[in-house]
């Protein structure tokens, strides 16, 4: 498997320390730069960076579509894009509620996090990585990351060039919903979050205000459903 390196570590258990290996995720630095004046630095796993950055304007409200892209440079993990910069960006003051019929049953939930954890390879091989995946119908693209951020970016960008309806998708992964994550996809148009851990309170002012469905501590046969809960069908 890609991006993961064996390190040496002493590994302790009932009362015994012995040399052993493990092994690690390898993260890199993302250095981006948006129109030569908006600069970014963040850790990364370096794969599908084309689907990451694309993921990241999108859900930053930076673009509207892919068409906004007018050129990108991707070098490693060096990225250089030219964009046509959406004009309401970083303005949140005319956050408008987003408007979907999608519905999702109790059963496609419970069914959807054990499949995703199935997918999370490099979490099982290290304990080192977020899972995100975005369900479209039939469809279901994952991707994994050291950020939760990135990971949600990297599968949004997925379902923009695999031109899923944001508005008949969700977003399904692992870690907190605060109010930032919950941004992300009021800017595509996902209305529905589910993940296996908690909310924050300003994830659900939000999520209340763009009309986002939030579902989280799916475990086993549970979760909780905290906004907009006419979207689960139970």
């Amino acid at each position: 498997m890609e991006n993961l390196k064996e390190v040496d570590a002493i590994q302790y258990k009932k009362e015994i320390a012995k040399e052993g290996k493990e092994l690690v995720i390898v993260d890199e630095k993302a250095q981006i730069k948006i129109n030569n004046n908006i600069t970014h630095s963040l850790s990364v796993i370096n794969d599908s960076m084309k689907e990451f950055i694309t993921g990241y304007m999108l859900s930053e409200g930076m673009i509207k579509s892919i068409a906004d892209i007018i050129a990108l440079k991707i070098d490693g993990c060096e990225i250089e894009a030219e964009i046509d910069l959406n004009e309401n960006y970083n303005n949140q003051s005319n956050l408008k509620p987003l408007k979907s019929t999608l519905t999702v049953t109790k059963e496609e939930i419970l069914e959807k996090m054990e499949e995703l954890k199935e997918k999370a390879l490099r979490w099982e091989a290290t304990g080192g990585a977020h899972v995100a995946g975005i369900v479209c119908g039939d469809e279901f693209i994952v991707k994994e990351d050291v950020s939760r951020h990135v990971a949600v970016d990297k599968v949004i960008g997925a379902g923009a060039y695999e031109e899923f309806d944001f508005s008949k998708s969700y977003i399904i992964f692992s870690g907190r919903m605060p109010a930032d994550m919950v941004m992300k996809l009021v800017n595509v148009g996902i209305p529905i979050l589910i993940t296996n851990a908690a909310p924050t309170y300003s994830g659900i002012q939000l999520a209340e205000e763009g009309n986002i469905t939030l579902v989280g501590f799916v475990r086993g046969n549970r979760f909780n459903i905290y906004t907009n809960t006419e979207k689960i069908k139970i």
